[in-house]
């Protein structure tokens, strides 16, 4: 008979990722409805920060406007569940067909886009430029666009409704919000540590080099930049059913920096990391803005350039790589494998 693998220390970041999800499970305890709404928002923006962490830290490519795609997930559901696009009605009107539409159209629509940015060969400050025009563009398009709403956009966004259940209780939509954010973690988790995500490293560190080997990494760009597209679309379908609101801010330039602040902020190298930075920071901005009036902005913006001067990989990224075994605390023998995120 085999000797039973010997269980390993914890690790410091593993300990982290216990705390991190012990938290929020936990949560709801508060029995604080207001607080507990507000954190199935900071889910929400944790799973938008993840999904540009996975095209941007683990293939290196700068979306400046990936909020395109979250907003347009919003838009999508919000348009769907309120009937307001011809043809759906009844169960096509439904939370789950604005959920799949969302995902599905910013992932068909990522798919186009992306194969004609990354067969043009564009990369760096141009790629994000030119998707910076793109997320600009759509704002001004929907600020025109009076059928939603224009400017002030599309209120009263119906409850959200799946598999038979009207999660109207704010802690049933917070645990449904909840289970959503572990599984694209899980998910995401998964296809970064998988022979896929090792080309994608590889294109990061040395995309001729990957060509060389006989990687056709035009391919992998386009899939990877269309995964990230439909998590965040889904993240966008879930803000306007939890925010009950949409509005052309959603998708423009004005979050399109916020979440790439968030995602250097808590680390882009992680996705945890960068779901931990979206928390953060707006945590920070209700805080700062509450005790600091106007100057809020300043503070925020010195508080981003110190974590960039002194920590390169984020708040939390080098918390989170860290492999620091932590004496007296165990994990089980199956988890000894190299983890990530």
């Amino acid at each position: 008979m085999g000797k039973m693998p010997l269980p390993r220390n914890l690790t410091l970041s593993d300990l982290l990722r216990f705390i991190v999800f012990g938290f929020f499970i936990l949560l709801p305890l508060s029995h604080n409805l207001y607080m507990i709404n507000q954190f199935s928002l900071l889910l929400v923006y944790g799973m938008f920060a993840m999904s540009l962490s996975l095209i941007w830290g683990y293939v290196g490519l700068l979306c400046f406007g990936h909020a395109v795609f979250f907003g347009l997930g919003a838009y999508i559901m919000a348009m769907i569940t309120k009937g307001m696009i011809p043809g759906f009605s009844g169960f096509l009107a439904s939370s789950t067909i604005g959920l799949i539409a969302a995902v599905g159209f910013n992932a068909i629509f990522a798919l186009v886009l992306g194969w004609f940015l990354f067969h043009g060969r564009l990369s760096g400050a141009y790629l994000g430029i030119v998707t910076l025009a793109i997320s600009v563009l759509a704002e001004r398009i929907f600020i025109g666009w009076y059928y939603t709403g224009g400017y002030n956009g599309i209120s009263s966004v119906p409850d959200l409704k799946f598999a038979g259940w009207e999660l109207v209780n704010p802690t049933s939509l917070y645990f449904f919000v909840l289970a959503i954010t572990f599984l694209i973690y899980i998910f995401l988790r998964r296809v970064v540590s998988s022979p896929f995500g090792a080309v994608l490293a590889a294109i990061k560190h040395n995309e001729p080099r990957a060509e060389s080997f006989g990687f056709y990494t035009i391919n992998y760009k386009i899939k990877v930049f269309a995964l990230g597209a439909s998590v965040a679309g889904l993240a966008g379908a879930l803000f306007a059913t939890v925010a009950e609101f949409v509005s052309p801010t959603v998708l423009g330039f004005k979050m399109s920096t916020e979440v790439l602040i968030w995602t250097a902020l808590g680390g882009r190298e992680g996705l945890l990391a960068s779901f931990l930075g979206a928390v953060t920071v707006r945590l920070l901005e209700s805080y700062l803005s509450e005790t600091l009036a106007e100057y809020w902005v300043l503070i925020l913006g010195l508080i981003f350039i110190l974590s960039v001067v002194f920590f390169p990989q984020g708040l939390f990224g080098r918390l989170l790589a860290s492999k620091t075994r932590i004496p007296g605390l165990y994990s089980t023998p199956g988890s000894a494998k190299k983890e990530e995120g």
